[in-house]
């Protein structure tokens, strides 16, 4: 344990005693941002501090609905679903003013199962970024549909026509905002609560849908701030008889739900990577290149930025999703968004994640791309000015419109295994091609209207 680490430890325990506090709840992120935990009493979260905990590792080794892949190796009868060692991260933990006299603390796995955490594989990621000399800064915007009735409602009807927080097209709306305050009320609270600051919160266009934007943090605390967010929204929601959901694209008529992630570098005097007064738009060489790496690398990566078969109804012409690796200088018809300001807000904005991703992994692929693209200087394609998505973009700028296309992308990624781990890219693709096998089970509603008559 670190001296940090250990100070830390010593004065939540501190904090536990004084308040005298019971039971503590802990967890981790798994591969798809699906919070893991449990409860733990105060003396044996203690004990854990010191020596880690153990977890199942069957929660690598099963889909979102706790079906066991068939398809893997780390993970499984072979290996006997054996456990998972969790170190506890006593410097994050947080408030859980939804439950009363309770605390959360998060923790990675180490050992054995390390290379699957994906809060992990930011990290060796970020490792990279400090001995290139960069230190790294991310803010993640989420979309999401906020329903006004409650899960079980919901579920009796399979998620069928949910009753949205607010109808019509009221993007910005200060009247849905002042009507329904108590829930935008409770968001913020929640947030402040649990340390989790929030740059802007606002309707956006379409009914119940609405957009969140969280403060520039160094990458590794943002994506533990957005999981966060995430995880604990839709315990507030339920808590007042709602329902959050971050599904890409919940109907058919509305755009999708994006995730997208503001980045940038500094170097480790404080001076901005991006940034150089003397070029166009302020666009340093580094961050030309980073843009030329995330162009290059784009459908690599698709998988972990559209990871479910939902997400590729998101990425439709003009619905403010991108459908190709093109980009452009404050462009938001493009997927990589240069954004030229001052020495302080000079970023890029990705804008291909949907609301529906890991953050962990998002970042973790952003970052290893863009430096990716500085490391072996990648020039970006012509900056693209105009609508996009009119645009016929050239092969390798043209991303993955499947599930399946994009797991092999990733699978045979070289660059993908040099940043992430071999032993990620495996397991993550294996679970991707699983999702397609299960969807391609399935006869929907739409399949039935249209073949059961008349074919």
């Amino acid at each position: 344990m670190t001296a940090e680490r250990k100070q830390a430890a010593d004065a939540l325990v501190k904090i536990i005693q004084e308040r005298g506090i019971k039971f503590v709840k802990v967890g981790f992120f798994d591969l798809d941002g699906v919070m893991a935990g449990k409860y733990m009493s105060a003396e044996k979260f203690i004990s854990a501090l010191e020596g880690n905990f153990a977890f199942c590792d069957v929660v690598f080794g099963w889909d979102v609905n706790d079906v066991l892949f068939d398809n893997i190796s780390l993970s499984g009868w072979a290996t006997g679903y054996a456990d998972a060692e969790v170190q506890l991260l006593p410097e994050q933990w947080r408030e859980l003013p939804l439950e009363e006299n309770t605390i959360l603390v998060p923790g990675q796995v180490v050992g054995r199962m390390e290379p699957l955490c994906p809060r992990q594989i930011l990290n060796r990621v970020l490792e990279r970024a400090r001995k290139m000399g960069y230190t790294t800064a991310a803010g993640f915007e989420y979309e999401f549909l906020a329903t006004n009735e409650e899960h079980e409602t919901l579920r009796q009807r399979d998620f069928l026509n949910p009753k949205p927080l607010g109808y019509g097209e009221f993007g910005y709306s200060v009247l849905r905002t002042g009507m329904n305050n108590d829930f935008y009320e409770g968001i913020l609270n929640l947030c402040d609560a649990m340390h989790i600051p929030i740059e802007g919160l606002h309707e956006e266009t379409g009914p119940g849908q609405l957009e969140l934007a969280l403060q520039v943090k160094e990458a590794d605390l943002a994506a533990d701030n957005a999981a966060l967010f995430k995880t604990f929204s839709k315990v507030l929601a339920h808590k007042q008889g709602r329902m959050l959901s971050f599904m890409a694209k919940w109907h058919q008529d509305y755009s999708g739900q994006g995730g997208h992630v503001h980045v940038s570098l500094r170097r480790t005097d404080g001076s901005s990577v991006f940034y150089d007064e003397g070029k166009e738009n302020n666009i340093s060489d580094e961050m030309r290149w980073f843009v030329g790496g995330l162009q290059r690398l784009a459908s690599d990566m698709m998988a972990i930025h559209a990871p479910n078969i939902n997400s590729y109804r998101r990425l439709v012409p003009g619905y403010w999703a991108p459908t190709s690796a093109l980009w452009g200088v404050d462009n938001r018809t493009t997927a990589i968004r240069a954004i030229s300001g001052s020495a302080k807000s000079q970023r890029i904005e990705y804008r291909v994640p949907g609301a529906d991703t890991n953050p962990y992994l998002v970042a973790a692929a952003v970052f290893a791309a863009g430096l990716y693209g500085i490391e072996n200087k990648v020039e970006p394609s012509e900056c693209y000015t105009g609508n996009a998505y009119t645009a016929t973009p050239p092969a390798e700028l043209t991303l993955p419109r499947s599930l399946w296309d994009a797991a092999q992308c990733l699978r045979q990624s070289e660059a993908a295994k040099d940043w992430l781990g071999e032993d990620f890219v495996d397991h993550f693709a294996s679970t991707r091609e699983w999702e397609e096998r299960e969807f391609q089970k399935y006869v929907g509603e739409w399949e039935r209207r249209r073949y059961f008559e008349i074919i």
